[in-house]
């Protein structure tokens, strides 16, 4: 009866809004719903600003050392999705990223991504190839520092993020081309 008890009591404290998800936002890009050219990338025949957007994160988990962001498009005509920024070794009192930010200058580090840049690429799905959604993440890491350079693969970084990240929160915008 007492388990029942303490159950019932979580899931009512739930109900209430007591318990906070970790949870990221942004004043460019919302939910479902399409981002500016802003966002797009400034090659492979598209023409956009190549701007990261801003995003801002909450309720960080207990335990956070560091932050990683990623921008995946599941989408890609590619078999494999692609990536457009991996950046990590984000220090634990950054949670907010203004628009077009530079990683380095808060302490943090990038990867290269799947145009074969490193730092953040915009957007550019082929064209006539329909909406693609891009998925932002933010990971709350349980380590300082990652040992992981600009040049480990994207599917490297991707496994151990999956791997060890305490909680993670995603925003998931569109473009279609």
């Amino acid at each position: 009866m007492k388990v029942f008890t303490q159950s019932v009591l979580a899931l009512s404290l739930l109900a209430m809004g007591s318990a906070h998800a970790f949870e990221l936002k942004s004043n460019d890009i919302q939910e479902g719903h399409p981002m500016a050219k802003t966002f797009e990338y400034n090659s492979w025949g598209c023409d956009g600003g190549n701007q990261s957007p801003q995003l801002t994160w909450s309720d960080v988990p207990e335990g956070t050392k560091s932050f990683a962001i990623t921008a995946y498009d599941p989408d890609a005509p590619t078999g494999s999705g692609f990536w457009h920024w991996i950046a990590f070794n984000i220090p634990a009192s950054v949670t907010e990223l203004p628009r077009g930010v530079d990683i380095k200058k808060l302490g943090g580090q990038e990867s290269r991504i799947d145009y074969g840049s490193v730092g953040f690429g915009g957007a550019c799905p082929p064209k006539a190839d329909g909406m693609h959604r891009y998925q932002f993440t933010v990971w709350a890491l349980p380590t300082e520092k990652l040992d992981l350079n600009q040049n480990t693969p994207s599917a490297v970084i991707g496994f151990t993020l999956n791997n060890m990240a305490i909680d993670k929160a995603k925003l998931t915008a569109t473009y279609t081309r």
